[in-house]
């Protein structure tokens, strides 16, 4: 019987903008592409605007771009959370943010 791999991790970013105009969050985006793809362990990498259009019960509409990241690993996701490019990627942007919230899961 093989060893069961340890867990994955799924890094969930929304950030809701002081400027939400439509080329501050595409700004954000293309910061997100920039800065954030191509870490190592990285198993998935996508950022983009909210859906507008899904506006059931359910929805969060509170945020204005999301930002999604696997990694294969929590040690992956830890260097991730200390490098050079992502500490940079906090700086440029941060001042436009009024609010960013993470959702982090082992899958």
């Amino acid at each position: 019987m093989a060893a069961e791999s340890p867990p994955s991790l799924a890094h969930m970013v929304y950030f809701t903008l002081k400027d939400d105009s439509d080329a501050a969050q595409n700004l954000l985006v293309e910061a997100c592409k920039k800065y954030l793809d191509n870490h190592a362990g990285t198993l998935h990498f996508s950022a983009g605007c909210r859906a507008v259009a899904y506006q059931r019960p359910v929805n969060n509409t509170q945020f204005h771009v999301a930002l999604h990241l696997v990694f294969d690993s929590e040690a992956a996701h830890d260097t991730y959370q200390t490098s050079p490019r992502h500490q940079e990627f906090i700086a440029e942007n941060r001042d436009n943010w009024a609010q960013v919230q993470v959702f982090d899961s082992l899958i």
